[in-house]
């Protein structure tokens, strides 16, 4: 295939339309947490085990740049909550029942095991340096570091910016192969049909636009969800996502659709006031906050005045150690949103009507975390471990630093509450229905991670990787390779070299700003069935006359141009969840004008989307179909793998 004149720039050398097979026992696709621990577990169960990302493995994926907090490990030797009732109170309590109670309570039984294995590969668990000795949120025989509940001590804070390093190396020593800069396009299924088994995958390098045909026996999806879908802002801050990194569009959410799998809860999306999100706004939890971390911290207006803390029924809660610990009453705290947007009812919150407070003068813009006001040991957790942990935020921390911020003695700014600067829409954990062994609707296809639905966190997504990679490899053992037919391995060639063979048209960026243009206007947070048809259609428009002349002038534009694409389906699927679900669902996040009964029984469900042929199919789930929790999980357990 020509190489254009404009790629002579292209600092790597340029090879479209050369075709490399390669060949694995399991195959995973994405190599963030989930997928770096999938890989680990197959490689250690026996198998021959391929990865491919999109970006570099040693920091690629919502983890790459570092996380803080060990969430869901009731199974911790100091937490004193059951990993049953901490599955279940939360997802019955605050999420109405909407939630995973595979994922979680698998999580919930093996996230401790897990993160005293990724001691073992080099990344630290413990205040080793004795930083925080006689901390309340310091168990003193372990050294662990407890975060939000210092009484329950279900939660962990962890030094996360070595997590992916010592993943990376584990699998080097493991012989996995890694693929970096090569993006995942489409599954192959067996006899090329929608809804068959799966047996590969095609996919192409970002540097050098190279073609590869990947054959295997089992495949374990980990990708994420997708982000910009409603805003789109590449020119202020880049590509821009709360959570994740900018490689998140969607695409195994794209592929997995496009071959037959089973998604739930595609219709929750919601409205966040995280200004960050837009481009202009900061990074979330990078300065003072009111969430998460930051209950320790008293907020105060710009004249010092304080805002008050809440607890779980409304309570005062006017200490540091009231906002830490929970009363007998109420359980175990929890961060867990409920269906207010904005409240996590389990845990400590500022007053709801705060926003009304302001306008009416009794609090003065801006607010500041007093973080001179707090305990020493909490501060420096704070502003030291967590910010220079957490994701993006350990660029805030190093910024701030630098030019002299002393949190001794100075406020941050809080600008998620009261005073955000724009609000925007984000999916909310749509993705692939599966059974207790992580196996979806397709045979040969896992899923781990944030492909996973309800999937969220990175203690979830260690665990499910592990879990998931260690049933892939079980899979794999038993069964043999099976022939790739050529001419769906010729339909993808095609459909991804399409914007490299044109001169003249849209660029990816105009394509995915027309494409959050409709979701905007159309996929809103008030929905009904006039609008969505409307933008159903006009979703169709864009695929068959802009996305056709979708252009690319070097391989990383061909990969965003993919994006765009794999973003634009997304969007379809969730306009046809949307239209699925013929009711209001508040847990959801979900209003619909023409059905506005709030979760009446009959809904009380998982509504589900699949392709058949060329046709959206609905369908439903009981929300509960895990079963008995723990029978399961034992019926099912392969992870107590030696290391």
């Amino acid at each position: 295939m020509d190489t254009p004149d404009d790629n002579a720039a292209w600092p790597y050398p340029v090879t479209y339309g050369d075709e490399v097979e390669v060949e694995a026992d399991v195959l995973i696709l994405g190599g963030g947490a989930s997928g770096c621990s999938a890989a680990l577990a197959a490689a250690r169960a026996g198998a021959r085990v391929v990865v491919l990302d999109k970006g570099a493995t040693r920091y690629s994926g919502a983890a790459g740049s570092g996380f803080d907090h060990w969430m869901d490990c009731p199974s911790n030797p100091a937490s004193t909550v059951d990993p049953e009732h901490y599955t279940r109170m939360p997802i019955d309590d605050y999420k109405g029942g909407y939630g995973n109670y595979i994922s979680t309570y698998i999580t919930a039984r093996d996230s401790y095991d897990v993160l005293l294995e990724l001691e073992q590969l080099g990344m630290q668990i413990r205040d080793v340096n004795d930083e925080f000795v006689g901390a309340p949120f310091r168990d003193e025989q372990t050294k662990l570091l407890y975060a939000y509940d210092y009484t329950t001590r279900n939660c962990l804070r962890v030094w996360g910016t070595g997590l992916k390093p010592a993943l990376f190396n584990a699998l080097r020593r493991n012989r996995v192969q890694v693929l970096e800069r090569t993006m995942a396009t489409a599954l192959l299924t067996e006899n090329g049909t929608v809804g068959s088994r799966v047996i590969g995958c095609t996919a192409v390098n970002v540097r050098t636009g190279a073609f590869l045909v990947c054959k295997a026996k089992a495949v374990v999806m980990c990708m994420a969800t997708p982000e910009r879908l409603w805003i789109f802002s590449s020119e202020l801050t880049g590509l821009v996502g709360r959570d994740g990194p900018p490689t998140n569009a969607g695409n195994g959410h794209a592929m997995a659709f496009r071959a037959g799998a089973e998604f739930a809860r595609m219709e929750s999306s919601t409205h966040e006031e995280w200004g960050g999100a837009t481009g202009i706004g900061t990074v979330m939890f990078g300065s003072g906050s009111n969430f998460a971390s930051w209950y320790p911290c008293s907020i105060v207006d710009a004249n010092g005045k304080e805002v008050p803390w809440l607890g779980k029924g409304g309570q005062p809660l006017e200490t540091v150690a009231e906002r830490t610990n929970p009363r007998p009453e109420d359980g175990f705290f929890h961060l867990v949103l409920g269906p207010e947007e904005g409240q996590a009812p389990s845990i400590p919150q500022l007053i709801p009507d705060l926003q009304e407070r302001i306008e009416q003068g009794e609090y003065t813009l801006p607010l500041y975390a007093n973080l001179p006001g707090m305990p020493a040991a909490d501060r420096r957790a704070i502003f030291g471990l967590m910010i220079g942990q957490e994701g993006h935020t350990w660029t805030v921390y190093r910024q701030l630093t630098q030019a002299g911020f002393d949190p001794d003695k100075d406020q941050l700014q809080v600008y998620e509450r009261g005073n955000a600067p724009l609000g925007w829409r984000r999916l909310r954990y749509g993705a692939m229905t599966h059974d207790w062994t992580l196996k979806t609707t397709l045979d040969g296809l896992w899923a781990a991670g944030q492909q996973v639905f309800d999937g969220i966190g990175v203690a979830q997504a260690c665990s499910t990787g592990r879990w998931a990679g260690t049933h892939a490899a079980e899979f794999a053992s038993d069964i043999a390779h099976a022939p790739i037919v050529r001419s769906q391995v010729d339909a993808e060639k095609a459909r991804v070299y399409g914007p490299v063979m044109r001169d003249d048209g849209v660029s990816w960026k105009e394509l995915s700003g027309g494409i959050a243009k409709v979701m905007q206007e159309y996929c809103g947070d008030r929905k009904n069935e006039t609008l969505m048809r409307i933008g159903l259609r006009y979703l169709e428009e864009l695929k068959e006359a802009e996305a056709t002349t979708l252009c690319a002038r070097n391989p990383h534009e061909l990969m965003r141009a993919i994006e765009a694409l794999d973003i634009l389906t997304c969007c379809e699927m969730i306009m046809h969840a949307s239209l699925a679900r013929q009711a209001s669902c508040s847990w959801l996040f979900f209003e619909r004008l023409d059905f506005p009964d709030d979760d009446p029984a009959a809904w009380h469900k998982w509504v589900t989307i699949r392709l058949e042929g060329d046709r959206v199919v609905a369908g439903d789930l009981a929300l509960d179909y895990a079963g008995d929790l723990e029978r399961n999980y034992a019926r099912h357990n392969r992870t107590s793998v030696e290391a």
